[in-house]
């Protein structure tokens, strides 16, 4: 099998010759410090090395100040920020009339983005590696930018309406800027990571009944769409998620990202049991411990363990996409090796 294969094959839960891996999306910092370890020279070049099995293609999208699609809108208040932010306090803070919607400058996503750009960063994954496309579209985090954290919880409970059409408006954004990545993108497009986070350490931030209502038609409304290009999708939450799991993968999710191996009720054991053979997932090697401070021998051990919980249906991969530089080199050799072995 290929990698790309092996991919599309460990989401379905059919048989692999081995579960697939991803190396995730490394932080510069890290990934400068692992081509100094494996004596190679750019990202790119790392990623053959490892041979890892999913290449991720941030899509290209041109909007200052951010000019990242995860950080389109210019909620904040503050001038002098350029990256979203959740606790700021946003343009419709205070707002409760869903009239006053109108009152944003919504931008519109096709004047960021160049169709022959996007073919050229997914024409640049080896064809046969599979093709992750980063496209995020966290409608409910954007909503609780738009108001600022504490005004968009009050919002959601005292005037439902008003956090109802500035989220509707959110997905419709993401929405057109999706189908214009899936017509560029074309065959080469395997699938796409999506989502919001909703949990911390311990729990869901809010009620599971609160994330069904307010953020799961929008999810629903993304998942379809991407399905409808024939494109697989992997749901992002970072943190405690278990009671909403069974909710993502009714909305249509293909993979679950991350099992964050130290989070309540998260353990690869329990989610193998709970949901084994009926959801796929992405993730398991646990950041906070075991791979900044564990032996080489440990994530070995860990790996093992994976592949025996899941033989298909886990992805193998950090339990927080974007690895940090406390991460030793060894450890991710200690990975790579013993997905491969």
């Amino acid at each position: 099998m290929n990698g790309r294969e092996r991919f599309v094959a460990t989401i379905e839960r059919r048989p692999v010759d081995r579960p697939a891996w991803w190396l995730g999306e490394p932080l510069p910092e890290t990934v400068e410090r692992l081509c100094r370890f494996y004596g190679t020279d750019n990202h790119t070049e790392l990623k053959r090395r490892l041979d890892d099995d999913v290449w991720s293609v941030n899509i290209p999208f041109h909007c200052p100040p951010a000019n990242h699609i995860a950080c389109a809108f210019p909620w904040a208040k503050k001038s002098d920020y350029n990256e979203r932010t959740l606790t700021a306090p946003g343009f419709f803070e205070g707002m409760r009339d869903p009239v006053r919607v109108d009152d944003f400058p919504w931008p519109d996503p096709l004047a960021c983005m160049d169709a022959a750009e996007i073919r050229a960063a997914f024409a640049a994954v080896p064809p046969d590696k599979a093709a992750l496309g980063l496209l995020w579209s966290c409608h409910f985090q954007d909503v609780w930018a738009a108001f600022g954290m504490e005004d968009a919880l009050v919002c959601m409970l005292e005037a439902p309406a008003m956090f109802h059409a500035v989220i509707e408006r959110i997905v419709a954004f993401y929405l057109k800027a999706n189908a214009f990545v899936y017509e560029a993108a074309g065959d080469r497009l395997d699938a796409v990571l999506i989502g919001n986070d909703v949990g911390c350490q311990t729990g869901l931030i809010l009620s599971p009944a609160l994330v069904r209502e307010f953020m799961l038609p929008g999810t629903r409304a993304l998942i379809e769409q991407a399905h409808a290009h024939g494109v697989k999708v992997i749901h992002h939450s970072c943190g405690s998620v278990r009671e909403v799991i069974a909710d993502f993968v009714a909305a249509g999710a293909d993979a679950i990202h991350p099992i964050q191996a130290l989070a309540a009720g998260m353990a690869a054991e329990a989610l193998a049991a709970e949901f084994g053979g009926r959801a796929s997932f992405c993730g398991g090697l646990d950041v906070q411990q075991l791979m900044a401070h564990g032996t080489a021998a440990d994530v070995r051990r860990r790996v093992a363990e994976l592949r025996q919980l899941f033989p298909t249906g886990l992805i193998i991969s950090p339990s927080h996409e974007a690895l940090l530089p406390d991460v030793p080199p060894e450890n991710v050799e200690a990975m790579q090796n013993a997905m491969q072995g």
